[in-house]
C-alpha cells in the first residue's frame, strides 16, 4: 500500500457511493466518466481491496466498501473543517451556549472558563447549569451548542467526547446515628436517601437497589441542586449518594464521611461533551477537545500570539 492515498480519490469514492453510479459522479464532480473510474481503480489498488461490485445494473459498494465509507466521509469532513477554520479568522468569536451538568460546575469549568477567556477574547460564553435530561433535550433543539453531561448521547448526529468519571459513594454526617458498619440497605433505608434528581441514574439505580433489598418505598429526595443535596446530608436529613470528588474541605473537617454499606459497588458518574454534528459545530468539537483536556488537569498555558 502507497503510503499516501489522493484525497481527491476518495471524494470520487464518496461520491460514487452516495449517488449510484459513475456518470452521476462525474457530473457532480465535473469529469468525465473515465476518470472517475480511473480514480476509483487507483484507489482500490492502494487500499488493495475491491469498493464496488459492477454488473449491468450499475455499482453496488462490497462490504469492505460500506466499512470504509464511514471513514472517507469523516476524512472529506475534516477537510470542510480545516478549510472553513483556514477561511474564518475569527471563527472563534460571538456567543457559544454551553450547558453543564453541576458536578462538571464543582470541579473544572472555572479552569476552562479562565482558559477560553484568556486564549478567545471574543467568544462569549453563556452557561447554563442544568439536570442531563434537561441539557439532552435542549441541545436536541438547538437551545445550546454544547453540553457536558452524563453521556454519552447515543443518537444520530450526535457527537461525544468522553471527559472524566467520578466515582459515586454512600455520604453522611459523623452526628447521624446509623449503628455499626458495616450498614445494610434495610437500615440505610429507615432513613431518606438524598441523591442527583429522580430523572437521574444514580437515583433509578439507588432506587431500584433499595427495592431489590426489600425496602418498601424507599424515601428518595432527589434534587438538580449539589450544595442542596450537601446542605440536607450536613443537616442529618439522611444519608445521601454523590461524588465525593468536590468535598475534601467537607471530609477532612468531619463534617461529612463515606459510609461502608453491604450493597453492589455503585456506578461512575461518566461524562461527555456533546454537541449536535453540523456546519456550525466547528467551535463546539474545539471547546468539547479543551474541556477534555481540562478534565484531566492537562489544559497547558497559553502559547505565545493565541
Amino acid at each position: 500500500m502507497r503510503a499516501m492515498i489522493d484525497l481527491r480519490n476518495i471524494e470520487t469514492f464518496f461520491w460514487v457511493s452516495t449517488l449510484g453510479s459513475f456518470r452521476a459522479a462525474s457530473e457532480k464532480l465535473n469529469t468525465t466518466q473515465p476518470a472517475v473510474s480511473q480514480r476509483i481503480a487507483s484507489l482500490e489498488r492502494d487500499l488493495g481491496v475491491r469498493l464496488f461490485e459492477r454488473d449491468a445494473r450499475g455499482v453496488t459498494l462490497t462490504g469492505k466498501g460500506h466499512e470504509l465509507l464511514s471513514h472517507a466521509e469523516r476524512m472529506l469532513q475534516l477537510r470542510r473543517d480545516m478549510l472553513q477554520a483556514a477561511r474564518e479568522q475569527n471563527v472563534m468569536r460571538g456567543p457559544l451556549r454551553i450547558g453543564v451538568a453541576e458536578t462538571i460546575v464543582q470541579t473544572w469549568l472555572p479552569a476552562l472558563v479562565e482558559y477560553l477567556h484568556a486564549a478567545y477574547p471574543a467568544l462569549v460564553l453563556q452557561i447554563e447549569v442544568d439536570t442531563t435530561p434537561v441539557l439532552r433535550s435542549h441541545l436536541t433543539a438547538r437551545q445550546i451548542d454544547l453540553a457536558f453531561l452524563m453521556g454519552p448521547v447515543v443518537e444520530a448526529r450526535f457527537e461525544n467526547l468522553p471527559l472524566c468519571a467520578y466515582p459515586l459513594a454512600w455520604v453522611a454526617s459523623p452526628r447521624l446515628a446509623l449503628g455499626p458498619e458495616p450498614l445494610t440497605l434495610q437500615r440505610i433505608g429507615t432513613l431518606p436517601v438524598i441523591t442527583y434528581p429522580s430523572s437521574s441514574s444514580p437515583y433509578q439505580f439507588v432506587r431500584d437497589m433499595l427495592t431489590r433489598a426489600g425496602v418498601q418505598a424507599p424515601r428518595m429526595y432527589g434534587s438538580a441542586s449539589l450544595s442542596m443535596v450537601v446542605r440536607m446530608t450536613l443537616d442529618c436529613i439522611g444519608t445521601s449518594v454523590i461524588a465525593p470528588v468536590f468535598l475534601d474541605k467537607e471530609l477532612a473537617s468531619g463534617e461529612l464521611r463515606l459510609l461502608d454499606v453491604q450493597a453492589d459497588p455503585l456506578p461512575d458518574l461518566a461524562f461527555t461533551a456533546t454537541w449536535v454534528q453540523g456546519p456550525d459545530s466547528h467551535v463546539a468539537r474545539v471547546i468539547a477537545q479543551l474541556a477534555q483536556q481540562a478534565a484531566v488537569g492537562r489544559l497547558g498555558p497559553l502559547s505565545h500570539g493565541v
